[in-house]
Order: structure tokens, then sequence, then C-alpha cells
């Protein structure tokens, strides 16, 4: 690299990045809602979803546009800005932190898509929302244009607060009627489907992750995305949408949407945790004086930083790929899709020893730090969160084998 493409690159980094004026902002505005989110937390429970006030000043805010391309007024930043916040949300709210998340992801995803689609959603109002729900369990028929889709998704956080969704299925082949090579992700519009309201759960009650059906609709072609296409960082999107921010892999910017809020959640629990130890006796002394409340803690922060700096060392390593025009190496991307899933059971042990230190003082109705708990275990249902494939698939490599999963 020459010196005058070093400058540049390090002027976009400087523009899109962590340290950028506008992330600053950002994160400034996330944490200034703690207290809010907060006092909204229990009617975000109770009724199944976040409150409309809270999405509103989300969008308020920016926080929609972050991954946005920048020609529907986003801001396509790196996605280290993006989580810094969504890390700042669920430290007071995961439901909050988790379908912004989602959502606000899917203005990073449509972006891959062929350009017509973002039209399709867009051109009225780039504020549009738009919900999603992965499971390879549509009903697909090949017909002139495109296809017909059928099917019954659960899962789709925030789906009351969008207008569209992406839904998954395979698009059969004589020759294989159901290959994952053949998965591709389907955006159809709120007239198309209709929402169940089923979300009964013991954590994230507020994502009101309800079911989707669909019966027999038509989706045109550039309507859909191919998973490989993602894979191979080779998308119909990318004739328009050509900055580096879009050559990252699909999965690798998704599932830290999964796995972020459980982070922010787990650092909400360490602030309840110190809480509870302020005011709780050990014996005759004061929790917060006890070696092993005061070694659990340590043992918390450093763990959910080291958290942090891995999930931001990662991204850097892919952008820096992706600015350069090069391919980010396979091991690499198994390495940190491992990263991102395990996020989630390293958070759940963390939060139950400090449940369990805390005693009663953890359990009693209305505590936060066992709220902050079961939101953990919740998000630990979410299939990019169940670590032991990736550490397989990644032992494998190191074993001499091939990779195994085009979802990384």
């Amino acid at each position: 690299m020459t010196k005058h493409e070093q400058i540049a690159t390090d002027e976009i980094m400087n523009e899109y990045g962590l340290e950028s004026v506008r992330a600053q902002q950002l994160i400034d505005a996330a944490r200034a809602m703690g207290p809010a989110l907060r006092e909204r937390s229990a009617q975000c429970k109770a009724d199944s979803r976040v409150p409309d006030e809270t999405v509103a000043e989300f969008e308020q805010a920016g926080f929609f546009k972050i991954l946005q391309p920048e020609q529907w007024g986003g801001y396509a930043m790196d996605p280290q800005v993006f989580y810094a916040v969504g890390l700042e949300v669920a430290r007071h709210c995961p439901s909050s932190a988790w379908i912004l998340g989602v959502i606000a992801v899917h203005n990073w995803q449509l972006a891959v898509f062929d350009d017509q689609a973002a039209q399709d959603v867009w051109a009225d109002d780039p504020s549009v929302l738009i919900s999603s729900s992965y499971a390879p369990v549509g009903k697909v028929k090949v017909v002139d244009g495109g296809f017909r889709l059928s099917g019954r998704w659960s899962f789709s956080s925030g789906s009351e607060h969008c207008k569209w969704a992406f839904l998954g299925a395979v698009v059969p082949t004589p020759e294989a009627p159901f290959d994952m090579a053949n998965y591709r992700t389907f955006l159809v519009p709120i007239s198309d489907y209709d929402i169940v309201h089923n979300w009964d759960v013991v954590g994230l009650q507020g994502t009101g992750s309800h079911d989707i059906v669909v019966d027999d609709v038509f989706v045109p072609e550039h309507r859909t995305h191919k998973s490989m296409d993602g894979f191979l960082c080779d998308n119909p999107g990318n004739a328009v949408n050509d900055a580096p921010l879009y050559r990252m892999p699909f999965m690798q910017v998704f599932v830290r949407a999964v796995c972020t809020a459980t982070l922010g959640a787990c650092e909400g629990a360490l602030e309840a945790f110190i809480e509870v130890a302020k005011t709780r006796r050990v014996g005759p002394n004061l929790m917060k004086n006890d070696p092993f409340a005061r070694g659990l803690a340590t043992e918390v922060k450093a763990s959910i930083e080291e958290m942090k700096l891995t999930m931001n060392r990662n991204f850097e390593a892919m952008m820096t790929c992706c600015r350069a025009g090069e391919p980010i190496p396979v091991e690499d991307r198994v390495r940190y899709r491992y990263d991102s899933a395990v996020v989630a059971d390293r958070c759940l042990e963390l939060s139950g020893k400090m449940l369990k230190a805390a005693g009663s003082g953890g359990i009693r109705e209305g505590s936060e730090l066992l709220a902050f708990h079961l939101d953990i275990l919740a998000s630990q249902a979410h299939v990019a969160n169940h670590s032991i494939p990736f550490a397989n698939n990644m032992g494998g490599m190191l074993f001499g084998e091939e990779n195994a999963d085009f979802a990384v």
C-alpha cells in the first residue's frame, strides 16, 4: 500500500470507525437512554413488546442508520460502532438491545440484495424496518419470475415494529430437494404474512419474537438472496453498495446481533450484583468486603472486557481485508464464528456464579440480577448462540479437515 493509499484508508477509518465523532455521539446517545430504558423494562416484559417510544427514540438517535447505505440516508459505519451502541442499550434492557440488533442489522442485509429490493422497501420511506426468521422451514415452488412461498416461522423478534420480513427457505431442485447450498432469504411485505402472537417465555420477553405465517405468496427473484453469495462475499447489491462494509460475510455481521445483547446483559448483571453486594451481609460483614465477592466481580469484569476486545479485534481484522479488497481467510472466519457463538455460554456461566453468590439477594421477586440472568438464559435458544457445532468445525480444521460450514 502506498503512502497516499494509507492516508486515504486512515481517513475512511476515522470517519466510519469507533473513534469518529459520529460514533461517540451515537454511543453517548445510547448511554443517555439508560434510565428511560430501565424505567420501561417492566412494561416491556408485561407487553411482550418493546415500547413504541423506545423504537422511536432509537430511530431519532440514528441507531437504525448505523449500517444502512448512505444512498438511503444511512451512515454505513463499521460494525464495531453498531455493536458498541447495542452493548450500551443491553446494560439497561436486553430485550430492547436484542430487537435493535436483529432489526437494524437487516438494513445492512438489504444492501446486499439486488438493489430493486431496497427500492421496494425504502423508496417511499427509508426508515421502514424489517424483521426476520431464518430457519429453513419455508416451502418453495419455482415459478416464472420468482417463487411461491409458504410456511410458518418462529422467533421473529420485533416483528410488530416492522413492515417487511426476511424468511428462510431452501429452493428445491430435481437433484436435491433439500440442500442447504440452495438456501435463500426471502423478502416479504407485511401484507403477505400474518403475525401469530405466541411469545410466552421466561426471558427476553420484550422481544416479541412471535411466529410469522405465509400462505402461498409470490416472491420475485430480486427479493431473494442466496446464502452462497453471502458466503462468497459476492452479492447482487455490491453492484451499487460497493463500500468495504458490504463486502463482509453475512453471518459474521449478523451473528453478533444475537450475542451482543447477551454480553451487554452480563454487564448489567454485574452492575446489579455490585448493588446487591453493597447492602447484603455475609455474617457480620458486608458482602462487598468479602474476598470471594470481590474476586468474582473482577473475574466477570475482566471476562466482559476480553469478549468486547475479541469482537472489536475480529471486526477490525475483517474490515482491514475488505478495505484492501482481499478475502478473509476461511480459517479466521471459522474462529470468529466460534468466538461469537461462545459468548452466550460464557455469560450464562458468569451470571450463574453471581446469582449463586448473591444468595437470597438475587432470587427475590423483582431482582434485577435474576432478570438479567433469565435474559441471558433465553438468548441461548438462538441457534447462532449454540457453540458446539462451531467448536466442532473449528476443531476439525485444527486437525486438518476442510471447513464444513458455509455460514461463517
